[in-house]
C-alpha cells in the first residue's frame, strides 16, 4: 500500500528569508505491519461543541477502520479512563496477554509551545468546568472482538506494537492539542520511544476556544495544531490512504 506523509521544514527562500515549507513523501507500507490508534473517541464529552464535531467525524472514522482491517492493519482502541467497561472482553484481554517488553530510554527532544492558548480547557460552547461524562468508546466505532485490542496505557500499546513487529502507527481521534499529543500512548511518547507515528489529519479535532489567542476560528486553530505537529513531532497523512486508495 502507498501512503503519503506530510511534514514541514524551515528553510531559506530564494530571498534568503526563513520560511516554513510543506514537504510530502510517498511511502510503501505493509498493512499487516501497521496499526491505527483511536484516541479518546468517547461516547460523551462535557463540551457540546467538541461532542458535535466528533459526531460528524464518526462515520468516516468507522469507514476508515473497516477498510484498514480488510487490509490487515492492527486496530488499537484507546478510550482513556474506560477500561472497567471493557474488562474481560476479548479485545482487552488480547493486549493484556502480550509478552512483557521494556521500552527504550526516552529520546531527549525539544518541546516548543503550542500555537494556541488552551489554558481555559478549550470549550467554545460556554462550558467552564471539565468533568468526566464518558463511560465507553463512541458506539459508532465498531470493535472487532476477533482482531482489535483495547488499551489506554502507553506501555501496553508499545508492548503490542513490538509483539506485532509494527513499522508504522497512525493516530486519529481527539483532541489534537491535548490527548493526541500527551497521552502515554500519544504522539510525544511514541516519538520519544522511537516509534514511527503519523497523525490522520482529517480525522481529528482540537479543544480550542476562539476567544483565546491567537483569536482565530476553531478550525483554523485545529489546523495550527496540525501544522505544529508536522513541524516539531511527526508527519501527518489523510484517511484516504488508509482506505488503500
Amino acid at each position: 500500500m502507498k501512503i503519503s506523509l506530510k511534514h514541514q521544514v524551515l528553510e531559506a527562500n530564494p530571498q534568503g528569508m526563513a520560511t516554513w515549507y510543506s514537504q510530502v513523501r510517498d511511502l510503501q507500507i505493509e498493512p499487516s505491519r501497521c496499526a491505527i490508534v483511536i484516541c479518546d473517541v468517547w461516547d460523551h464529552h462535557w463540551c457540546r461543541g467538541a461532542e458535535e464535531r466528533l459526531s460528524s467525524l464518526i462515520p468516516r472514522m468507522e469507514q476508515t477502520l473497516a477498510a484498514a482491517r480488510k487490509h490487515g492493519m492492527q486496530i488499537i482502541h484507546a478510550p482513556s479512563d474506560t477500561m472497567e467497561f471493557y474488562a474481560g472482553s476479548p479485545a482487552r484481554d488480547r493486549i493484556l496477554g502480550t509478552p512483557s517488553v521494556t521500552p527504550p530510554k526516552d529520546l531527549v527532544l525539544s518541546d516548543p509551545p503550542l500555537p494556541i492558548d488552551d489554558s481555559d480547557e478549550g470549550a467554545d460552547t460556554g462550558e467552564t468546568e471539565s468533568q468526566k461524562v464518558w463511560s465507553r468508546q463512541h458506539p459508532g466505532i465498531s470493535i472487532d472482538p476477533n482482531w482489535d485490542v483495547i488499551s489506554d496505557q502507553g506501555l501496553e500499546v508499545y508492548r503490542w506494537l513490538r509483539y506485532k513487529q509494527t513499522d508504522w502507527v497512525f493516530i486519529m481521534g481527539v483532541h489534537t492539542n491535548m490527548c493526541i499529543l500527551h497521552r502515554t500512548f500519544g504522539i510525544k511518547q511514541m516519538v520519544r520511544w522511537g516509534v514511527n507515528i503519523a497523525l490522520v489529519r482529517d480525522l481529528t479535532d482540537s479543544m480550542y476556544n476562539p476567544a483565546m489567542a491567537p483569536y482565530v476560528p476553531h478550525m483554523e486553530g485545529t489546523n495550527l495544531v496540525i501544522g505544529y505537529i508536522e513541524k516539531f513531532w511527526c508527519p501527518t497523512t489523510h484517511s484516504q490512504y488508509l482506505h488503500g486508495l
